[in-house]
């Protein structure tokens, strides 16, 4: 519940326009291809998490004994710092949704009153934190399967009008299938990328969970079933109900789209407020991952502001840690107060650039891992392909995003390595 509630969010329900925009109605093979790389790279990390012999702690502790301290520590921070602008671009998206309601009150009034409830919670208590957070992944998901059973309906009604020809046709209007080629299957992969970014958090959960040899290899395969249903067949459904030019370029999100469809009264109102839920969902599990990744990398720490901060509360929790991640999304008010609208897509940009780097390290982890316990020539096979495979889509993110997103993607990377001290 904890992955899912990192990973459905703002890419789903506010951002799957934009990728929509960048490859038409191929954007479904964007969803896939991301959904076999995310495929591979969990299925190493679960594999790495059943020969452990001791429960790890963070990134790190379960990539370090394959590719070393440094890019340990390297991985840490850059999912660290991914992880708070993912909080950040999911209070910017929740402030645009609730700014179509109050129109005359900033978006950053918005950000700010998103930043004291996170905060309010995650200090009150980590049972208050897993029981809201379990909730809000509910409420999210009860949506998504509701879209799925009327977007079903109204497709099957389609079909018996103008028969299966014509009314499974729809996607493939103005430009057919793939309007803007390969290359915009891998341009919509920026905002792809960024909306599967949390899945991974699973590998943070190890520490906390009771056996995690059983846990973490069922959840792996829960979890990618559920992602990938969760977004390619919502996808499939907006393209094949609406044209893939009216998806890319309204202001509504498609599932308020299909529920105003059904002509269920104020179903705009009730979707978007659910919508809003599902988004705070995803900043609560964010919390979650930067308090356990900052944690990880200062828990040894004796003096100074890491001292502090590596201290455990009397119930085994990050107290201090989980204080100051939660307290950075106050950064997100100043930032929305400068930026507004165009927060969101800014955010966006860099946030795909750390997925990427954390996908990469934790699949050359795997890589290493096979070696040494001499792995099946499938299991190498598979993992070198969709290591080219991301560094192809790597490339694609440099050329396709502003140079200033790109730069700073570089600059936390590089703070992220070079800070690495021998203990």
């Amino acid at each position: 519940m904890l992955s899912l509630g990192g990973a459905i969010g703002a890419g789903l329900f506010a951002g799957s326009g934009t990728a929509i925009a960048a490859a038409g109605p191929s954007v479904m093979l964007a969803y896939i291809l991301a959904g076999l790389i995310l495929f591979v790279v969990i299925y190493g990390v679960g594999q790495i998490v059943l020969q452990q012999q001791e429960k790890s702690v963070g990134m790190s502790g379960l990539i370090a004994p394959f590719v070393g301290e440094r890019l340990g520590h390297f991985t840490d921070w850059v999912y660290w710092a991914d992880s708070m602008a993912v909080m950040v671009a999911e209070a910017a998206a929740i402030a645009q949704f609730l700014h179509a309601w109050w129109p005359m009150v900033p978006n950053w009034i918005f950000v700010l009153v998103v930043a004291i409830l996170a905060l309010g919670i995650n200090l009150y208590s980590v049972r208050a934190f897993a029981e809201t957070e379990y909730w809000l992944a509910i409420a999210k998901i009860a949506v998504i399967i509701l879209l799925i059973i009327l977007g079903f309906w109204f497709l099957m009604t389609q079909i018996l009008q103008l028969g299966i020809a014509n009314g499974l046709n729809q996607m493939n209007t103005y430009g057919g299938f793939m309007p803007h080629g390969m290359s915009g299957v891998f341009a919509a992969m920026l905002m792809v990328i960024y909306s599967y970014g949390g899945s991974e958090m699973i590998a943070l959960t190890i520490s906390e969970v009771e056996n995690p040899k059983k846990a973490i290899p069922k959840a792996i395969r829960g979890l990618m079933l559920r992602i990938v249903s969760f977004y390619v067949i919502p996808i499939f459904i907006f393209l094949e109900l609406f044209s893939w030019k009216f998806l890319s370029t309204t202001k509504a999100s498609p599932f308020v789209l299909i529920f105003d469809k059904f002509g269920i009264p104020y179903a705009a109102v009730l979707v978007n407020f659910v919508i809003v839920l599902a988004l705070f969902s995803v900043i609560n599990s964010m919390i979650y991952a930067t308090s356990r990744s900052l944690y990880a990398r200062v828990q040894n720490t004796q003096h100074g502001l890491g001292g502090y901060l590596g201290k455990l509360s009397k119930h085994q929790a990050p107290i201090r840690a989980i204080a100051f991640c939660a307290g950075v999304l106050f950064i997100g008010v100043i930032l929305s107060y400068i930026f507004g609208n165009r927060l969101f897509s800014y955010m966006a940009g860099s946030i795909s650039y750390t997925v990427l780097m954390t996908w990469l390290m934790l699949l050359i982890a795997s890589l290493v891992f096979y070696y040494r316990t001499k792995a099946s020539l499938l299991k190498k096979g598979m993992a070198w392909l969709t290591l080219i495979v991301l560094l192809i889509v790597g490339y694609n993110l440099v050329i396709s995003n502003p140079w200033g997103i790109t730069i700073f993607a570089i600059v936390v990377g590089l703070i992220s390595f070079l800070s690495f001290r021998k203990k």
